[in-house]
């Protein structure tokens, strides 16, 4: 099975048309099965909800998509932030699809110029919503990730945790999405930060029991001889061994690339967001100079190496642009 994650900006019942519900918290998951030759391969739409009044949702959404569609109703702050958002974040494959309110209209052509100023000129633009349509589109996403899919798999092991609980006659319950690597029934396993460790007992992949989880799956995982207190939202699961190819932060030096539209400057004091792998942290300037720039954590920070998933930096109180840009070159202070 071959997993897509799509964020999936939109009104609920837009989103009701492309899967079933599966999850409803801060992100409510849709997912919709479809049997492709030999395989049955899956599309999951992550819906965060509750935008602009909260920003974790959408960073999270990202954290783990590799495609997005976007419903349209009207053009306003709102849209433009979640576009800038998405194109900070590195998706390259999109969809807009124009679905205003009966006696509304949105230029199509205002849209094609926001998305070239986004920097999103390889997204596509659907003047009607058709589900069917829309579903066909996300699938040539999926097939054209093929290349990326075999990519990530050959790095090492990471499951950043999204929740965990624990179940009567199971135990220590993990739930996240696997961003690299794979991980399988019975592997040793390893929490970054902190370093507890734990034998994998079982694995679930859309309520199924597997033996094997891949990138792009998201994953129940049960643990057995694991501490109590070890798992938290975006601490880092990984076949032991793995882990020595994360490295956590308490300061960061970082290379700043400016958001599209933002224009705000970087400033010492200047309080910073930093969306990864679910982690969402929160650090201060102490300096910069050009567009290099030292932080200094509140809490650790875990970075990957070699990762192709990209640190979003935003600033929450530079509404209605709140998203700054993002980080490359991380190097630990």
């Amino acid at each position: 099975m071959s997993v897509l994650n799509i964020l999936c900006f939109s009104d609920e019942s837009f989103a009701r048309e492309l899967g079933k519900k599966t999850d409803d918290r801060d992100v409510e998951s849709y997912i919709y099965k479809e049997q492709r030759g030999e395989v049955q391969d899956a599309l999951t739409f992550l819906r965060p909800r509750k935008h602009p009044e909260k920003m974790r949702p959408l960073l999270g959404s990202l954290d783990i998509a590799d495609a997005a569609i976007i419903e349209i109703k009207k053009v306003d702050a709102s849209m433009g932030e979640v576009l800038v958002a998405s194109s900070v974040a590195g998706i390259e494959r999109g969809l807009v699809v124009i679905n205003p309110e009966e006696g509304d209209w949105v230029d199509p052509e205002q849209i094609k110029t926001i998305l070239q100023q986004a920097g999103l000129k390889s997204w596509e633009i659907k003047e009607q919503f058709n589900p069917h349509e829309v579903k066909e589109i996300a699938w040539n996403f999926l097939d054209d990730l093929n290349e990326v899919r075999s990519q990530r798999s050959a790095k090492m092991s990471c499951v950043p945790v999204d929740q965990h609980f624990n179940v009567k006659g199971v135990g220590l319950v993990a739930i996240g999405t696997v961003q690299s690597g794979s991980i399988k029934k019975h592997d040793n396993i390893t929490v970054t930060p902190g370093g507890y460790s734990g034998v994998i007992r079982s694995l679930q992949v859309m309520d199924v029991d597997v033996d094997i989880a891949n990138s792009g799956d998201r994953v129940g995982v049960a643990i057995r001889n694991m501490k109590d207190g070890a798992l938290e939202r975006g601490v880092l699961i990984s076949i032991s061994g793995d882990e020595e190819k994360f490295e956590t932060h308490n300061s960061s030096s970082v290379s700043f690339i400016r958001a599209p539209f933002q224009k705000r400057n970087i400033e010492i004091g200047m309080v910073i967001h930093a969306s990864t792998d679910l982690q969402f942290v929160v650090g201060r300037v102490k300096d910069f100079e050009d567009n290099q720039i030292f932080i200094e954590w509140d809490s650790p920070i875990t970075i990957r190496e070699n990762s192709d998933r990209r640190v979003v930096l935003s600033q929450l109180d530079s509404a209605p642009m709140r998203i700054m840009g993002h980080a490359i070159n991380m190097k630990k202070e």
